[in-house]
Formats: structure tokens, sequence, C-alpha cells
């Protein structure tokens, strides 16, 4: 089957895209096109040696952020491209993936899974290049500009000096987009860059608000359950909710860390999930919604 693709000029290939400079001249994609997706896109980039930190960071920035419907672009890589990819989809969120190759390939192979779980929830996969065009260091760096063009704005979580990532930022000062970059541990050698990118200019971000009132999304309008009032909860729920709201949590870590039996841990988390105040990622942990 012949690839799918916007041809520059056509009505729904992406404004955003298009004004930026050399665009692509066709963008190749995969999934059901609705050109919604466009309208609202915060890119994510990161290293791919991704930490514990650097995955706490985007799981607790990108939920919140596609639960208020931006659409997610990242660049399928491991690492952080796909904690950002992963974060989104397990709110419901659409996230758009931009390859660094041909569109018919899977790179890397062990995001078949991946690119089937963004397909299936009406994401899209995209790229320049048609069919099983080969990665080159070049194609990656062609992919960026990509990014960060369907992007108003770009999020950096844990970059060292020398990252891809920070090549991505680049693209998207040139390209007048706002840049948004996470501080990490003063001794971190991974958050060297995003550090870097702090004292060029960039936004400082340490909260979804944060990423919100850049989009220029109204906060109030948003339904997050970190904001929530939790007093009219019973006992053992407002327990829950407070501790996930320090961090996403298995029944195990939550019975261990509130003295409770796992039985008890895990009636609350049902009562808190039917409130549609819950759920739970890949790895098992609960996180507030």
């Amino acid at each position: 089957m012949a690839a799918k693709f916007l041809k520059l000029g056509q009505k729904n290939y992406p404004q955003r895209l298009a004004d930026i400079k050399k665009p692509p001249e066709k963008l190749f994609y995969e999934g059901d096109l609705n050109s919604s997706i466009f309208t609202q896109c915060l890119g994510v980039v990161g290293t791919r040696q991704m930490t514990d930190y650097g995955q706490e960071v985007a799981d607790k920035l990108i939920r919140p952020v596609a639960k208020a419907g931006i659409t997610i672009v990242s660049g399928f890589m491991y690492g952080i491209d796909a904690a950002a990819h992963r974060a989104c989809l397990e709110v419901g969120g659409k996230t758009i993936a931009v390859l660094g190759c041909g569109i018919d390939i899977v790179r890397p192979k062990r995001h078949l899974e991946l690119k089937q779980r963004i397909i299936d929830s009406g994401g899209l996969m995209v790229s320049e290049l048609p069919d099983d065009h080969p990665a080159f260091r070049w194609t990656f760096v062609k992919r960026n500009r990509i990014i960060s063009g369907l992007s108003q704005a770009v999020l950096v979580i844990e970059a060292p000096k020398k990252s891809g990532s920070l090549i991505t930022a680049d693209f998207a000062f040139e390209q007048g987009r706002q840049v948004l970059a996470v501080p990490g541990p003063g001794t971190s050698t991974v958050t060297e860059g995003t550090s870097a990118l702090i004292k060029k200019g960039a936004s400082l971000v340490s909260s979804p608000d944060d990423i919100l009132k850049a989009l220029g999304v109204s906060i109030e309008n948003t339904d997050k359950g970190f904001n929530r009032e939790v007093g009219e909860l019973p006992s053992q729920e407002r327990l829950v909710f407070a501790s996930l709201r320090k961090s996403n949590m298995s029944i195990d870590r939550l019975s261990r860390e509130l003295q409770l039996p796992a039985g008890e841990i895990g009636q609350a988390i049902s009562m808190l999930s039917l409130k549609g105040l819950v759920g739970q990622n890949s790895q098992g942990e609960y996180y507030l919604i």
C-alpha cells in the first residue's frame, strides 16, 4: 500500500509547520488523520539515557498537559521521547511521533507496541522520509526541526551538554517557539544542557501549570486531580490521594508508606478510580488524573 502523505500547500497540512524555514515538501504519515491534532501541540525532547528523575518529571508534567487536550509531539526514541509518548497515552491523550527514518520503519524495534498504541489512540506517526529510508545522523537533525515546527512550545527534560535535544531547542528559538526547560540536580551531568538553556533564555518549568500558561491554556478550565479539594473523601481515600500527590505509587508502596493493609489500599484505589480521580500506568503505578 502506498504511503499516505500531506503535501505542502495542501488543505490539511499543518499551518504551523508550513510557516517554518524549509518545511517538508511532503509529510508522510500513518494513522487516521484528523487535522485538529495539530491545533495545540507541545514538543517534548530529552536524553535517551533517562534517569529515574527524568521519568518522574515526564510523568508529572506530561499527564496533566495531555489531559488538558494538548497534543504531545516527540521523537519516538527510547528515554524521554518514549516516556513522553507513554505518559500522554496513559491519560487518553493524543501524541505525534516524528521519525528520523522512513515512515515504514519502526526504530527502535522494541517500540512496535508503542507505535500501535499511538495509532490506536488516534495519534500519528509522521516523517518527511518515505518508505524504508534508513536513519542517519543528519536525518535525526532534520527530524528535530519538524518536532519544534509542529509545536507551540518545546519542553526539554534532561539534556546533557552535547545532546540532540539542544538542537531541537535551537530550532525552536529560530522558529520563534517558546523553549521550556526543567532544571535538575546541580551535580547531574544529564541536566547540564537544560541548565544552559535556562541561562540562554528558556523558561524554567517546575509544574504542569507553567506549561499550560506558556501555551495560553486557562488553568481554571483544566480538570487536574492535584488541584482538587479532598476534604469530602473518606479518610483512607484521602490518605491515598495525598500520597499520590507526591509521587506515582503501586499498591504495595502505598501500603508500606501508609502502614495499611494492601487490601484496604486496593479498596480505596478502586473507589478513587470510580470517582475519576486516579488512573494506572503500564508499570502498575497509580497517578492522579
